[in-house]
């Protein structure tokens, strides 16, 4: 799931290289966190946070298949 938020981030973004996953895992929960060049920060919330959504829902559809709980969080 890290891979999958990192591609999608990277392409939303102006700075790619700026993009950092970090992954808490427990034995059913996974905590992301997403950090970004301030620059890029606007693009990866999106519009009263409509991309940050749209972000956490395909994350969450992916972790249905490893029935697991994930959370990410954009720092």
């Amino acid at each position: 799931m890290k891979e999958l938020v990192e591609v999608i981030a990277k392409a939303l973004v102006d700075h790619p290289e700026a993009v950092r996953v970090q992954v808490e895992e427990t034995e059913n929960h996974v905590a992301l966190r997403l950090s970004v060049d301030p620059a890029d920060m606007g693009k990866v919330i999106g519009k009263q946070g409509r991309i940050a959504k749209a972000l956490r829902t395909v994350v969450g559809a992916a972790a249905v298949k490893e029935k697991k709980r994930v959370t990410v969080e954009i720092v």
